[in-house]
């Protein structure tokens, strides 16, 4: 039987697939979230990390292009995935991210999310 979680984070991996990055942040994420790329400090609070993609979004963004999602796995209230993303920049750069990512959920929310990057 497919798990809360399971659930939201194939949910979770559709929007993004479709690249709707701002509508999967607003459904998922805890009023509490901490966000964390790499080994930069977490950036925290549902707000704060939507408006810093809206940002992203508006000011750099010119196509998306792909959000591949490869493999997943869910353990107790954690849940880990490899994925790629593909974008087109202002800059008229590509922007091509592989991934794996580390997600603590809280009731069925995202609370604590950090991208590994290759």
């Amino acid at each position: 039987m497919e798990s809360t979680i399971e659930k939201n984070l194939k949910h979770v991996h559709e929007l993004l697939s479709k690249g709707q990055f701002i509508e999967a942040m607003e459904t998922y994420l805890h009023d509490d979230v901490e966000l964390q790329e790499a080994n930069d400090a977490p950036k925290k609070g549902k707000a704060f990390n939507v408006k810093f993609e809206q940002d992203f979004i508006d000011n750099q963004l010119t196509e998306f292009i792909r959000y591949d999602v490869n493999n997943y796995a869910v353990n107790g209230n954690h849940s880990f995935y490899d994925a790629i993303m593909e974008l087109k920049l202002k800059d008229g750069s590509t922007m091509l991210s592989e991934q794996t990512v580390v997600t603590e959920w809280r009731d069925g929310k995202i609370y604590r999310e950090r991208y590994y990057h290759a």
